[in-house]
């Protein structure tokens, strides 16, 4: 059994979540974005279906990739060289925040739903408008071909989806991400579950433990400086690589 939260009910500790199914802690009737907030802060995200309450979740162990271990192939970094001079494509930070949300709620290949529906992308839009949410695009002319899209809490960033329309276009939005985190000193990216890309990316598993204390010192630091980044394309980002 797990709580049904009210209103006013903080959430429970995380360690109270079941381990089966894997990181539940807690349900609620809708998605208030001030206890989102104080989620994220203490390692937990909503994650839920459209026909599902608001379900708590914080796993152990937890998917996450220090920004110094992300992974860049040959041939991606090959990829990363070319944008970084093609004026036919272009990056850029915080230009279309709620497109990137509708392009990442679009059903994959082989699913018939998405976990992102109009409450979430409504929450995450808030986040956006207070400076805690943040994305990154990738255009092709006056198309957008990738992007991604997270929040930022202090010194600590949690992706949350991204897509492609061409291939790598995700990869190209998340390499410009790491390189201003780096930049930054953020260094870890939540990435919430184990995937089989994220682990080709350098992402690795730690303890749900490991990652709440890395995540109490992160999130009592200032913040990024997240508006230097928007505006004009920052395809320069790339040159490092």
């Amino acid at each position: 059994m797990i709580p049904w939260l009210a209103t006013a009910d903080p959430l429970p500790p995380v360690e109270s979540a079941l381990k089966v199914p894997n990181g539940l802690l807690a349900a609620s009737e809708h998605l208030d974005v001030d206890r989102l907030i104080a989620a994220y802060r203490r390692g937990i995200f909503p994650w839920y279906g459209a026909d599902d309450p608001v379900l708590w979740w914080s796993p152990d162990p937890r998917m996450v990739l220090m920004t110094d271990a992300f992974k860049v192939s040959r041939s991606l970094r090959k990829t990363l060289r070319h944008v970084s001079r093609d004026a036919a494509v272009e990056v850029s930070f915080d230009r279309a925040f709620e497109t990137v949300m509708r392009a990442c709620a679009e059903p994959r290949p082989g699913q018939e739903s998405t976990w992102i529906g109009r409450e979430i992308i409504a929450a995450y839009v808030e986040l956006h408008h207070r400076g805690l949410a943040h994305s990154v695009e990738i255009w092709r002319q006056d198309l957008m071909i990738g992007g991604l899209y997270g929040v930022s809490l202090g010194r600590a960033f949690f992706g949350e989806s991204m897509f492609s329309r061409e291939a790598d276009a995700s990869k190209i939005a998340l390499a410009a991400l790491v390189q201003i985190l780096r930049s930054e000193r953020v260094r870890v990216i939540d990435c919430q579950q184990n995937t089989r890309h994220l682990a080709s990316l350098g992402a690795r598993e730690i303890s749900r433990a490991e990652f709440c204390s890395m995540l109490h010192q992160a999130v009592a630091e200032a913040a990024p400086a997240w508006e230097q980044y928007t505006g004009a394309a920052r395809n320069d980002l790339l040159f490092g690589y």
